[in-house]
């Protein structure tokens, strides 16, 4: 069952519905098997380019879609309901994009931005390490200007798209000064010195390739520098507060689709001569789940409409991240439940969604760790 919208304009509503038809034809009836291979959806990434949804909260003039983020989050919603892996990928690719399109030069937008907005490239965002994950201002990953360009050296990890993207934001450090130190690059693929190491092994988003990079005296050209040296944290924690709205809108369309899911499977399974829906027990469990996912709804819409009107929303989106992507966890839970022993085994979806729905918990900043800025942001007030 389609989730119910208030959309602010008819183009939005047609956003929506162009939206849907895509998920509905080109994305859930592949989403199963290419996540049972551990296959990357490259051609799917590149029909969301060439339908304009690759770009979606960018400026026009750069090949964006010029829209707000209370729509592209919706748009983003129901991808992650057909198929999470393709939710988090436009997210993740979205967020690549953030530095160039808020930080970066005339000259690098004009001459960068198209082609990562129309939906020739793929993106994706190079911050933790294997020893700096929440703590980003600790990363090693050194960058020293040369004749040539930035000498960059080091590890990446937890990259989505790792391998598979073409260009990589990437964070760099460019002097010892802790969180001044660390500078912003774009890094093509293609940089000799630059490679992936093996996929890891997930629980679940085995569609989505996740790995670590490898730089070894890879140069990157000068030019390719966002912003000034040592604004590469205020870059990269800038793009994370949008990046959680992101991953909190994945995370209600995956509880969605696990809501569908049990509704759908509670009306068709009888025991004691009637539908299991009907039965008290199942009732209250089922509308738990509805609450759950349209309180996580409201929540990052309400960041959203915040962020769209230029006021603070960090709070806001951490909030948002922590309550969609906990309440995505307690909704695919129960689903499983509502289907019994069958919703053990891969016969049915809702053991994906299960294992699929820990990790946003932990990326874009632990739940932990968005309770820390929560707090954080209370002080301040």
């Amino acid at each position: 069952m389609p989730a119910e919208r208030l959309l602010p304009t008819t183009e939005a509503e047609d956003l929506i519905k162009l939206t849907r038809e895509i998920a509905r034809d080109a994305l859930a009836p592949v989403a199963s098997r290419y996540e049972e291979e551990c296959r990357f959806p490259r051609e799917q990434f590149r029909l969301l380019g060439r339908s304009g949804l690759l770009g979606l909260p960018y400026p026009e003039q750069w090949g964006g879609g010029g829209l707000s983020y209370e729509v592209y989050l919706q748009v983003l919603e129901e991808i992650a309901t057909a198929w999470m892996s393709m939710g988090v990928g436009l997210s993740v690719h979205v967020m690549s994009c953030f530095a160039l399109a808020e930080y970066g030069t005339d000259e690098q937008r004009t001459s960068l931005l198209p082609a990562l907005l129309e939906g020739e490239l793929l993106g994706a965002y190079a911050l933790s390490e294997p020893q700096a994950g929440s703590d980003a201002a600790a990363l090693t990953c050194r960058a020293v200007l040369g004749p040539s360009g930035y000498v960059v050296d080091g590890v990446k990890a937890w990259i989505t798209h790792g391998g598979e993207a073409d260009f990589y934001t990437t964070m760099v450090r460019t002097s010892p000064d802790g969180g001044r130190g660390i500078s912003c690059l774009v890094v093509d693929a293609a940089t000799p010195g630059l490679s992936a190491a093996a996929p890891e092994r997930k629980m679940g988003l085995t569609g989505s390739t996740t790995t670590q990079m490898i730089f070894e005296n890879a140069v990157v050209p000068a030019d390719r520098l966002v912003g000034q040296e040592g604004a590469g944290l205020r870059i990269a924690l800038s793009a994370l507060n949008s990046g959680r709205l992101g991953i909190a809108a994945c995370s209600v369309g995956l509880a969605q689709a696990a809501l569908d899911e049990a509704v759908a499977y509670a009306r068709e399974r009888s025991q004691f001569g009637r539908p299991i829906i009907e039965f008290q027990g199942m009732e209250f469990l089922l509308a738990d789940m509805a609450a759950a996912v349209e309180s996580a709804r409201a929540t990052y819409l309400e960041a959203a409409r915040r962020r769209d009107r230029g006021l603070p929303f960090t709070r806001q989106a951490s909030i948002a991240k922590l309550i969609a992507t906990d309440s995505a966890m307690k909704v695919t839970t129960d689903a499983v439940q509502v289907f019994g022993g069958a919703g053990y085994t891969r016969d049915f979806p809702v053991e994906r969604y299960m294992r699929e729905a820990k990790v946003p918990q932990i990326f874009e900043g632990t739940n932990q760790i968005q309770r820390m800025l929560i707090a954080r942001e209370l002080r301040k007030m």
